[in-house]
């Protein structure tokens, strides 16, 4: 495995850093002292900070040489609103929210390449060091790009990473095609009339009316969809009547769940068919529903050319322990809004053993500071071989 001296030599700072950032958690859009942290570093090597994207976005911007090529590197900074169980010297102490996603050690690796190249100098082009807020489902990259982010900072490729419990630390996954599913929500209300319990006849009842829908559900998946396209419908949430009144039919019922998918066309079907089945479900019992689909993230599909490039770099750090056939996940990653500017790749950096089963979004979960090293050595391999003097 191939980790620069100067980047071995920082690993101490580096994951002090890390911890400090684990032990003080913000939230999407609230990332205000972790931001200001990512500024300062940034700035103390001499690169150039931009903050106020996406509200607590930074990007600092690092040109050398004559070399005109441009590309992001991007880590997220936000928190999740859950607690965290395990007990750990950097324990959350931010009551009700945790670090769980490692996003953590996504922030601290980026910032390691930063103060490596701008200590080396060792690349002719620009990068874009792009910490961005809310990846966790409150459209951070999106409202990054709506502020300007690629008209302000044109990149000519972009490229994520996020770690991956299960995988040994010094593996990476790289490959092309799709990554990560989108991430779409549905809700409907059936509109019934209520009544007794004991005289359904003098109503319309949107309980059965829902029972028939969630039963119907995975024929979409199981019988409308192509087999060979993954899908996912999910029902998340279900809410009628009321426990304390167990002889009232409810006027209404309120269902909601997530879809998921990693071809634009198949989420297309997703939405239409969701909808049929529910208007078709509401004719057929006499009722009236709503029905409202929020496309939220698309899918991550890395572009053939940047992931070329990509298991370039990873193979000059992690030798022959490129996994290049890892299953793409069915998670979804609000980075696809910057591989819909510009040719991205996204990949899966180790993170070891998933201890005691805590995966991502896991109450136990902790990023494994031994990857910083790793992460942090990738990111300098790409722009060192991406922006040659």
């Amino acid at each position: 495995m191939s980790i620069p001296a100067r980047i071995k030599d920082d690993l101490p700072f580096l994951t002090s850093l890390r911890r400090d950032l684990h032990a003080h958690p913000e939230l999407g859009f609230e990332e205000e002292r972790t931001g200001g942290i990512v500024a300062r570093l940034l700035e103390e090597v001499g690169i150039t900070v931009h903050r106020g994207l996406g509200g607590t976005g930074v990007v600092g911007t690092l040109q050398l040489g004559n070399g005109t090529r441009r590309i992001g590197l991007r880590a997220d900074m936000d928190a999740l609103a859950m607690p965290e169980m395990a007990e750990r010297p950097y324990k959350s102490t931010a009551p009700g929210k945790m670090h769980a996603c490692g996003h953590d050690g996504h922030t601290a690796m980026l910032l390691g390449a930063a103060r490596h190249l701008a200590a080396t100098q060792d690349f002719s082009g620009t990068v874009h060091f792009i910490f961005q807020p809310a990846e966790e489902g409150r459209g951070g990259a999106r409202r990054m790009v709506e502020e300007g982010l690629f008209k302000l900072f044109p990149c000519d490729a972009v490229y994520g990473l996020h770690n991956m419990p299960g995988l040994a630390v010094d593996e990476i996954a790289v490959g092309e095609g799709p990554q990560l599913a989108s991430s779409d929500s549905w809700r409907m209300t059936f509109r019934g009339t209520g009544t007794h319990g004991a005289k359904p006849h003098l109503g319309r009842d949107p309980i059965t009316a829902a029972g028939t829908f969630l039963a119907s559900l995975q024929t979409i998946v199981g019988r409308v969809v192509d087999p060979l396209q993954p899908a996912v419908v999910s029902a998340c949430f279900l809410q009628a009547g009321d426990s304390k009144a167990l002889n009232v039919i409810p006027d209404i019922v309120e269902i909601g769940g997530t879809a998921r998918a990693y071809s634009p066309d198949v989420r297309d079907q997703l939405e239409t068919e969701i909808g049929r089945l529910a208007h078709g479900t509401a004719a057929m019992y006499g009722i009236a529903v709503d029905y409202v689909f929020e496309r939220r993230i698309p899918p991550v599909i890395n572009d053939a050319e940047a992931t070329e490039r990509a298991l370039a770099a990873a193979g000059s750090v992690f030798g022959g322990k490129v996994q290049t056939s890892f299953p793409p996940s069915t998670a979804g990653d609000d980075f696809a809004f910057f591989a819909q500017n510009a040719p991205g790749c996204y990949v899966w950096l180790g993170n070891g053993p998933a201890v005691d089963g805590a995966l991502h979004h896991n109450t136990a979960y902790d990023f494994n500071d031994e990857a910083l090293g790793y992460g942090a050595a990738y990111w300098v391999a790409l722009v060192e071989r991406e922006l040659k003097v």
